[in-house]
């Protein structure tokens, strides 16, 4: 008989796991985490952005040599629309951007709802990661 305890990968207890941290790999860190920190309304704490009420993750980022090459495989949703559709969804995405590309981020573009999904915004941050307004 194999008595040999293997841990279970999917399905078993959860691990002591009690925070995320979502960590980017940017050119410059502190503009980076301070043009996140304004987007979110996190502080802003060196190369890191802290959720104020504790309940988001903590960004951080991180210097690497290397740019931005390729579309991201992983991408934040800032969302400020939740509940809204139709027009009054849209107005409030396009809001919210006209503040965001004021910090330097850039829009990209609309895709609108199709039946399946409501509207987002795409847009990309002051380094060129992608990120949507929900």
């Amino acid at each position: 008989m194999d008595t040999t305890v293997r841990p279970r990968l999917y399905g078993g207890p959860m691990a002591s796991v009690r925070q995320i941290q979502v960590t980017f790999d940017c050119a410059e860190p502190e503009r980076v985490a301070r043009f996140w920190s304004e987007v979110l309304g996190y502080e802003h704490r060196g190369s890191a952005c802290i959720d104020p009420s504790g309940a988001g993750p903590r960004l951080y980022f991180q210097r690497v040599p290397e740019g931005k090459v390729v579309k991201n495989r992983l991408h934040l949703d800032v969302r400020v629309a939740t509940g809204l559709v139709g027009d009054e969804r849209v107005a409030a995405l396009e809001s919210e951007c006209a503040r965001l590309v004021a910090l330097g981020a850039v829009r990209v573009r609309l895709l609108r709802a199709d039946g399946v999904n409501e509207s987002c915004l795409v847009m990309q941050d002051i380094e060129g990661n992608e990120f949507c307004l929900d």
